[in-house]
Parts: C-alpha cells; structure tokens; sequence
C-alpha cells in the first residue's frame, strides 16, 4: 500500500456530515479555499450550536479533502446535489469521503459488501474491529494505532456507514445491513467524473469507485447499458473490450442534463 493510500485517523473529524456538507456547499462561491470558507460560515450564523474551533476543524479536515482537492468537484457538485433527491445526495458524499478516507473505502467495499453478498443481514462492532486490528497488523496505518485509537475508529467506521444509510443506526448491537442500488443521476456523474479525470474507457469501467455500490465490472457494464439506452452515453463491446462514445464534453452539460429529471 502507498503512503498515500495509508489509513489515517482523519475520519473522526467528521463522519457523514450531510446537514453541514449542504450548508457549506450553499455558502461556498467560486475560488474560495478553506480559510474563505470557514470565514463566511462562521459570519452567517448558521451553525449556532457549533463552536469556531470545531467549525474551523470540520472545513479544514472534513469538506475540503472530500471536495475541494480537485478542481471544479466543489463547483460541480453546488449546482447538482441540490437538484437529487436525499438518498442520491448521501450516494454522492459517500463517494467523495470514501475517496479522501481509504480505510472507510475499504471497510466498504471488503466487509459490508463481503458480508451482504453473502447473505448476511446484520453488520457487528466485532466486524469492524476485525478488519482495523487486521490492517494495523498487515501495516496498512501510517503508524501503529493504540488501542483506544483502533476502539475509537472501529466506533466511527460504524456511525460513517449509518451516516450514509447503508447500515442501521442505533449505538450498541449488531446493525441490520440495507439495500443500497446506485441510482441512475449518480451513475452517470460517478462515470463523467472518472472520464472527465482522464481515464479511459477500460478503466472507467474497472474502477475501484463502483465498488462503493457493489458493482463489479460485469454490473458497470450493464449500468453502462442502461446509461446507453438513456442517451448519457454509447457503449460497444466486442469480448472483454469496451468502447464508449461519451456524449458529453464537459461537467456543466452533464449537470444540465441530470437538473431536468
């Protein structure tokens, strides 16, 4: 594993943050960074019940790893995520955290998805607990973890996939798994976004983000289809090589075409 792809504590700052995400991106306006931002919601008053540290912590470590380490994401993202619908929007934040936490990503994708498949119904604190003391074991965290620190990151593994709605919420127990299926609107921004990032074809459709959804390749492709019957995109395949027309060449008209479901 990279150094970059080494698990970090950084998740405790802040776990789904749906409520406070949408505020920020309503606040955010072109060109700001996170001292900008911070600024402007500390000055609007609309996070009464947080304190400036805590505000100033959750810019810095939470929203501006998640959107606004690449440019145009943040722009993006103002414009779309009010246009979807709530489980939509949490599919989309999901997606961006999951990229700027890899043990999240990771927990996602090896244990909630490993056990549904199986049949699984429920999700332990053993579960997660299994899966950090393993990587801290296989030396997957940039420094060994304490033991507080793997009780403490097992909790917020938890409360991150409540947030996100793909595990129950309730503080001791096990969690009863829930059904998650990648909509369409998401779909077609998590493919233009892969596309628009410079990857080709092949390795849009092979990428680590569909994983998030369950989607192997064999399911992209068929959400691929499904994209190609809607007009987003067209598909050709001729063995195990794909080829896609993308429809279209910029974000902007991406957006303007999911806005008007």
């Amino acid at each position: 594993m990279s150094q970059a792809h080494l698990y970090t504590t950084q998740l405790q700052a802040g776990l789904g943050l749906a409520e406070e995400t949408h505020r920020l991106f309503e606040l955010y306006e072109p060109g700001m960074r996170s001292p900008q931002l911070f600024a402007k919601a500390l000055e609007s008053g609309q996070f009464p019940l947080i304190s400036a540290r805590r505000l100033d912590n959750i810019v810095r470590e939470c929203f501006a790893p998640r959107y606004l380490r690449r440019p145009g994401v943040v722009e993006a993202l103002k414009r779309l995520l009010p246009q979807l619908e709530r489980d939509e929007r949490l599919q989309v934040m999901l997606l961006h955290t999951a990229r700027a936490n890899s043990i999240l990503a990771d927990f996602i994708r090896e244990v909630f998805w490993s056990l549904y498949t199986s049949g699984r119904d429920s999700l332990s604190r053993e579960d997660a607990l299994e899966f950090i003391e393993n990587a801290v074991r296989e030396g997957k965290t940039q420094k060994p973890w304490a033991e507080g620190t793997v009780r403490r990151m097992t909790g917020y593994l938890l409360s991150a996939c409540a947030d996100f709605g793909l595990i129950e919420k309730k503080r001791s127990g096990s969690r009863r798994l829930y059904s998650v299926r990648l909509s369409t609107r998401v779909a077609t921004y998590v493919a233009y976004d892969l596309k628009f990032q410079g990857l080709g074809d092949n390795q849009v459709l092979s990428h680590l983000d569909w994983q998030l959804f369950g989607l192997e390749r064999s399911d992209v492709r068929e959400q691929f289809k499904r994209l190609s019957l809607e007009g987003h995109l067209i598909m050709q395949t001729a063995g195990d090589v794909t080829q896609i027309s993308w429809q279209y060449k910029k974000m902007e008209e991406v957006i303007d075409v999911l806005a008007r479901y």
